[in-house]
């Protein structure tokens, strides 16, 4: 029985192709904290449309007042194209 050719599964992969989505979520402005309940929601959502989260990133995000950031996430989502 001939054996299954590793190389092959991984060109299929690499054949493949993806798009991706970044969704930036704040936390609040004034000393509150993002909640877990927040970001449940938006992986949830974001999975109905088909997008499977790829990494979740702490960053500076830009505030809606001022020149300043506030912390947040960055949300990186990837599904295939096609």
């Amino acid at each position: 029985m001939p054996r299954p050719d590793p190389a092959a599964g991984m060109l299929g992969r690499m054949a493949r192709r993806f798009e991706y989505k970044v969704v930036q979520l704040r936390e609040g402005m004034i000393g509150g904290k993002l909640s877990a309940d927040k970001l449940e929601k938006v992986l949830n959502n974001e999975a109905a449309d088909g997008w499977q989260l790829r990494t979740i990133t702490s960053a500076d995000v830009k505030g809606r007042i001022g020149p300043g950031g506030v912390e947040g996430l960055l949300v990186t989502f990837e599904r295939p194209v096609g």
